[in-house]
């Protein structure tokens, strides 16, 4: 057979089984970026790109080509150009996923996403292996061992940083203001820290929530009790840092608070899949309420501010949250390897996803904007990368501490809003 067929059956037998799935999507980076732009809704035109591409493997490339490389990278590619989330696996990694090979690995307590090709941290769980190792949320993690983060999908990557219990994991950190570090985390079990509560000023009470996993929201509930019992009139929810846990849970903290109308959807390609609707007999605190948010906040967090902000029940004070909450599925291609597709999102009462395009739609934007100083936003992803003076040198081996802020300016903002609504409605009676 000809070095053509060759290509075509390697290539296209991968290509087109996954064209199939995605609607004839865009892919290959860069390449003839002008032209996918210019024919992006035309799956015909589309499939005149790759074979050119093909052409241009066939013809020009320097050396004989590796054609089972060559097929998974652009199948790599396909799926990366998607979201974070959407993967090309292998057969052994289809395997692995259906028989969840890698469920008895342990973590570090961390929650990933990816920014600009490299793995991203979220958030850290206070007191878990990261963060007892000095991982921060904000940090972009350059290296995991000898592993360039920025060459694997955001899938491989947890791989990597998960593993047995009590082995450790070195991640090259880069940190604004500061040089590259290598941070040394030892793998292990952690536990999410007690909803906590506490009362501010007399008559504000303060929850702080660290997960919204299986079972949080009726700790919430019962310190929300707690706190109603010893005279609180208003609520502020702490969802700082909060990105693990499920949708339903995330919906029914909302409910506490929200008595009836829609509290969060899941949203498909072309349709609402499941609305999370207020059950009356589930609210139990209708006093006035402030939401605190930050770039750490993702998931089931945001639909708790997104449905407070948008039925209007209360303030949502802080900084635009991560943006994130998906739902993939497994799709079988030939040869056992496999695509997980992200089909379905993760939105608020009226639909619209967290996870957006870009920084400016993504997340839930705060109804009061506080920003804390040492907050570094995704976007600094590239400039860190661009600051390194010499990639060569050894970096430190222990953490440098962010600069510490004193003052809790978001919590400080919730109080006084809280507090000029008490006086304002105590001066109208």
């Amino acid at each position: 057979m000809s070095l053509r067929g060759k290509l075509w059956v390697l290539i296209l037998s991968g290509v087109i089984a996954v064209y199939a799935v995605v609607g004839g999507m865009p892919f290959l980076g860069g390449v003839l970026t002008t032209s996918a732009q210019q024919t992006v809704s035309d799956p015909n035109a589309q499939m005149k790109i790759v074979e050119s591409v093909l052409q241009h493997i066939q013809n020009d490339y320097v050396d004989e080509p590796n054609m089972d490389k060559v097929r998974l990278g652009g199948l790599r590619g396909l799926a990366g150009g998607l979201d974070p989330y959407s993967t090309f696996l292998t057969a052994d990694q289809v395997r692995d996923y259906n028989s969840n090979a890698n469920a008895s690995k342990s973590g570090i307590g961390a929650e990933f996403s990816q920014i600009s090709g490299f793995l991203y941290v979220i958030s850290a769980i206070k007191n878990g292996p990261a963060d007892k190792a000095g991982i921060k949320a904000g940090d972009v993690i350059e290296y995991i061992d000898n592993k360039a983060s920025r060459d694997i999908s955001l899938y491989d990557a947890k791989l990597l940083v998960n593993g047995d219990a009590g082995t450790a994991v070195n991640l090259r950190v880069l940190r604004a203001g500061e040089k590259p570090q290598t941070i040394k985390v030892i793998r292990g079990p952690y536990t999410i820290p007690k909803v906590e509560g506490h009362i501010e000023n007399g008559k504000i009470g303060v929850i702080k929530v660290y997960s919204l996993e299986n079972g949080e929201s009726a700790d919430i509930k019962a310190q929300l009790q707690s706190l109603t019992k010893q005279g609180a009139q208003k609520i502020v929810l702490d969802l700082r840092g909060v990105a693990a846990g499920s949708l339903a849970e995330g919906a029914s903290v909302a409910n506490l608070f929200i008595k009836d109308g829609d509290l969060a959807k899941v949203v498909g390609k072309d349709s609402v899949i499941t609305t999370y609707s207020a059950d009356p007999s589930k609210a139990i605190f209708d006093g006035g309420m402030a939401v605190l948010i930050d770039l750490g906040t993702a998931g089931a967090a945001e639909a708790v501010a997104a449905a407070v902000l948008e039925r209007k029940r209360g303030e949502v004070i802080g900084e635009r949250s991560f943006g994130a909450g998906t739902e993939q599925k497994l799709f079988t291609l030939k040869a056992g390897e496999g695509l997980l597709l992200t089909v379905a999102k993760w939105a608020s009462p009226s639909g619209t996803p967290f996870l957006g395009d870009d920084r400016n739609n993504t997340g839930v934007k705060p109804s009061i904007e506080v920003k804390r100083p040492d907050t570094p936003e995704p976007l600094e992803v590239e400039s860190l990368i661009d600051q390194q003076k010499d990639p060569n040198a050894t970096p430190t081996p222990t953490p440098t501490p962010r600069p510490r802020v004193l003052e809790d300016v978001q919590m400080k903002k919730a109080i006084e809003v809280l507090t000029d609504k008490v006086m304002a409605n105590k001066a109208g009676e």
